[in-house]
């Protein structure tokens, strides 16, 4: 072969590399644009709901509390063995009755979880007048939860941009009920920090349902309509994760998602993982239904209510996918 063909050769071939290294970076730098221009962040997270622990050694009613312990281990199994978990949430009643050594053995199994978890309170977890009140949770939760670095039973954090994260505590105090009610204070704090949290996804946390799963008067939030004036005022996606009735349910109103968990020692004896992808236009809420492994258990616990298809909702309150349009603020 001549020079001359060998070097026209030689060209054709780098310049066939040259080529197809530039149309590989431009598709790259293509993907990581498309990427930053949609936004797209995705956060995943557990969360339990009223796993009343309890020293008990005799079921009460048509709660297990006697099989607590073992249930609330599951549930921290299984979430262990799930990749990528952002957070763990326990959205109150951690414990049954509420004393002290009840919530230091609560903690005994709650640190078990590899990833950092949260925790507001449930009417289970203060007593009125003493023996375990709010001040005192507080403490306990600084003292034996590592990630635990808030100085009340509401807060807020960002776990990764683009979410904001507000906890919630709509507990009575002053008087035996299972009502709730959000004081003054709160529901400030709420406002303010929608409104500085910008475009972002709003994720509450709380015990007590702002939409209730089922009518009771002796379970709502009493001043529901104040809270419902704050959110309406914000285009942001909304999704509230609650327990209390111990029911599973997903209701959708316009740009709030309510998301009811069940319980742990009661049926159906299971908890949430919960996917959230955040788009430039939109946010897909994928809500995913997981019961515990104890079938037995599971078995038992059903034999104890009544209307056990309320407990368990229907296909689309236990595992749903809900896509919320962004709109402008």
């Amino acid at each position: 072969m001549s020079r001359k063909k060998r070097s026209s050769c030689l060209n054709k071939i780098f310049n066939f590399f040259a080529t197809t290294v530039l149309v590989v970076f431009v598709a790259c730098c293509l993907q990581i644009y498309s990427n930053t221009a949609q936004g797209a962040t995705t956060l995943k997270f557990a969360q339990i709901s009223d796993d009343h622990l309890s020293a008990d050694t005799i079921n009460k009613a048509y709660r297990l509390t006697a099989d607590s312990k073992e249930l609330l281990d599951d549930a921290v199994d299984l979430i262990n063995h799930t990749p990528d978990l952002d957070f763990v949430f326990f959205t109150g009643d951690l414990i049954d009755v509420p004393y002290e050594k009840n919530l230091l053995m609560f903690f005994e199994h709650a640190n078990k979880l590899k990833y950092p978890y949260y925790d507001v309170p449930g009417n289970h977890d203060i007593c009125v007048g003493g023996f375990l009140n709010k001040s005192l949770f507080v403490d306990l939760m600084q003292k034996y939860n590592k990630y635990y670095k808030f100085d009340k039973t509401y807060y807020s954090f960002t776990p990764k941009t683009g979410y904001k994260v507000i906890a919630l505590d709509p507990i009575i105090d002053n008087r035996i009920t299972a009502n709730g009610e959000l004081p003054d204070e709160q529901l400030e704090f709420l406002d303010k920090e929608i409104k500085e949290a910008g475009n972002s996804v709003i994720l509450i946390f709380m015990h007590v349902p702002l939409k209730q799963p089922f009518s009771s008067d002796s379970h709502r939030l009493l001043n529901s309509e104040a809270m419902y004036r704050i959110l309406k005022k914000y285009n942001n996606p909304i999704g509230i994760f609650t327990g209390h009735y111990h029911v599973t349910k997903v209701i959708q109103q316009d740009n709030i998602i309510h998301v009811s968990t069940p319980s742990l020692i009661s049926y159906p004896n299971a908890f949430r993982f919960i996917t959230i992808h955040n788009y430039r236009n939109k946010v897909v809420f994928e809500i995913q239904y997981t019961p515990t492994r104890l079938l037995e258990l599971q078995k038992k616990a059903k034999l104890l209510v009544f209307h056990a298809s309320t407990y368990y909702g229907s296909e689309k309150d236990r595992t749903i996918t809900i896509t919320i349009e962004k709109r402008k603020q």
